[in-house]
């Protein structure tokens, strides 16, 4: 480190500060203590930075491994959270780990990272409760249905569904469709957002006394294909579908074409996740 404070015109604990983030340093000096350590080669030996001061600053984003979809929302969150970690002088690293309790436990008793960012969040999810017991500092990407204590960040789904109503009922509609994601028999059963979204909608539509069916398939052109003629079958007379499920929207279009009903002249389509 001497090196790199001779060549930075810089004292050597300042070049700590900056390689370890240990203290806040104004951003041209450490700008000037990056140029010198680029100039000099100076690699940063993470593992010994580790050791000397028991802090990894790598924090894990927990993706399940046995989901087998990427959606165009999640890898914005990579991207964001991958930015902004490393503008606070830490590294992101996406862990594909199970559901069990289990996976979060040995991730985070090895002492391989700082912190955990916990993704596709279930309304009964144990990596939860495990976090809260380990005292690892976490915060979840949606919620589970205890809230209490719980660090997260998320949608208000049921302000959204509520105010999509409002507005296709401004529209004149008064016969709703839902299309969710099937997730019933997979790893993400009880997923947060569908969850929620499903009974938002149920609650609202029967309590304003309007008509309403929900249909669930997969995130396909094709899922959503069937799932039209499931909501047209429900109720013939559907006017306005509310969609949980953009990958299936194109789909969902075909379908209700298929059986003459027109977007939008004939039936509204309210995306709720866009």
């Amino acid at each position: 480190m001497r090196e790199v404070a001779a060549r930075a015109g810089v004292s050597i604990a300042t070049v700590s500060f900056v390689v370890n983030g240990t203290k806040a340093v104004s951003e041209p000096t450490r700008r000037a203590v990056t140029e010198a350590m680029q100039e000099l080669g100076y690699r940063n030996n993470v593992v010994a930075r580790a050791l000397a001061s028991k802090r990894t600053r790598i924090i894990a984003l927990l993706f399940p491994a046995d989901v087998q979809r990427l959606s165009r929302i999640a890898l914005e969150i990579f991207m964001s959270a991958a930015t902004r970690a490393s503008e606070l002088g830490y590294h992101l690293v996406l862990w594909p780990t199970g559901t069990s309790p289990d996976d979060v436990s040995d991730l985070v008793s090895g002492r391989l990272v700082d912190g955990v960012i916990v993704m596709e969040v279930r309304m009964d999810d144990s990596r939860i409760s495990e976090l809260a017991a380990l005292d690892v500092p976490f915060v979840s990407i949606g919620r589970t249905a205890e809230t209490r204590d719980l660090p997260f960040v998320d949608m208000d789904f049921e302000r959204t569904v509520a105010e999509g109503i409002d507005h296709l009922q401004d529209l004149g509609h008064q016969r709703f469709g839902l299309l969710v994601e099937d997730l019933e028999r997979g790893p993400l059963r009880g997923y947060g957002p569908t969850t929620r979204t499903e009974r938002a909608f149920l609650q609202e539509t029967a309590a304003r006394g309007l008509d309403a069916a929900v249909a669930r398939c997969a995130p396909t052109p094709v899922g959503g294909r069937a799932a039209a003629g499931e909501l047209l079958a429900a109720d013939p007379g559907i006017t306005a579908v509310m969609i949980l499920n953009d990958q299936a929207a194109r789909g969902l279009i075909s379908g209700l074409d298929a059986a003459g009903r027109r977007v939008p002249d004939d039936v509204s389509i309210l995306s709720l996740a866009s």
